[in-house]
């Protein structure tokens, strides 16, 4: 029987937060190897595990992009495995990686490697739900369910970085969860984001321009641990992400509306191209996304943990 504790109006599954209380002390173990993890988790098989105690709801793909992050990868499947199954879910966990963005010679897209993990992902098996998740942010707790809604599902409402609290009201970054419906319905993510930021509001707008709304979890519900890093090379923070506040302040109120400081200055400047892809979403959302995603793949690996799909992008910075 599964016992559950009250706490901050959630039901909170017995030891649970025991969990939370001693997953920092156990996030960062320098020595943690590949071995170990797949030692603790025998039952899953070239990236996928079915439970054996009943049939699963749903069939959720976690697509995971990923660049030169290999410890911080550990740490995640070493977590996100028995949280996955604790949920008893047919699940598969597919890793995207660039490989001109390795090298550190082309900037990293997020958008368009999740574009691919679906498309792939959808080759070999027709999964009902997808779990767009970031390798840094680490789930704390086992009600945050790692399932599909008949609305798109924005899963982390606070992380220990922002004090656990939502980053912004229009957040959808992070960690996502939509049906494969929903997201084909809204043709993925633009193809066009290259570098840190800035795709996130462009599904979120894709989802609203589409009248879905956005749902999450309780705050209790709805936590993360991140796991800190500096930005990579090719994955730097776009200037133009750094003024969303203020390029929203020049179009209602003109530039006498925003404060000149340096970093506003250099928004005014290079900001119109972020946000034109942004306000342009309701003409090229068609035309940008799925239905244009074009990559060569280099290689589909099957590691006991997880699928490893290696691609390279033609065209972009």
């Amino acid at each position: 029987m599964v016992r559950f504790t009250w706490m901050m109006g959630a039901l909170l599954p017995a030891g649970s937060m025991s969990r939370v209380q001693t997953l920092q002390e156990r996030l960062f173990l320098v020595d943690l190897t590949l071995e170990e993890v797949q030692a603790e988790n025998p039952k899953v098989h070239r990236g996928r595990y079915h439970p054996e105690e009943c049939r699963a709801s749903q069939r959720v793909a976690i697509l995971i992009p990923h660049r030169n992050r290999e410890k911080h990868l550990l740490y995640l499947l070493k977590h996100l495995h028995p949280f996955l199954q604790r949920q008893q879910l047919e699940y598969g966990v597919y890793i995207i990686h660039q490989e001109n963005a390795m090298a550190g010679s082309k900037k990293f897209n997020r958008a368009k490697l999740l574009n691919v993990g679906y498309l792939e992902a959808l080759k070999e098996e027709n999964w009902d739900c997808f779990i767009f998740h970031d390798v840094d942010l680490v789930p704390e707790n086992d009600l945050n369910l790692y399932k599909c809604e008949d609305q798109p599902k924005h899963l982390v409402v606070g992380r220990n970085s922002t004090g656990y609290r939502l980053r912004y009201s229009g957040y959808f970054g992070g960690v996502t969860a939509l049906s494969r419906e929903q997201f084909f319905k809204v043709n993925g993510f633009s193809n066009n984001y290259w570098g840190w930021g800035g795709e996130d509001d462009d599904l979120r707008l894709r989802v609203e321009l589409h009248k879905m709304k956005i749902i999450r979890p309780l705050l209790a519900v709805g936590k993360y641990t991140m796991i800190f890093h500096k930005r990579d090379q090719g994955n730097e923070v776009n200037i133009e992400r750094l003024g969303l506040t203020a390029y929203s302040t020049l179009l209602i109120n003109g530039p006498q509306g925003l404060t000149q400081t340096r970093e506003h200055q250099a928004v005014i400047g290079v900001h119109y191209l972020r946000m034109k892809l942004l306000h342009q979403v309701s003409q090229v959302w068609k035309t940008d996304g799925l239905s244009s995603c074009d990559y060569k793949l280099l290689s589909v690996d099957y590691n006991p943990l997880y699928i490893n799909i290696t691609v390279d992008f033609w065209s972009g910075p």
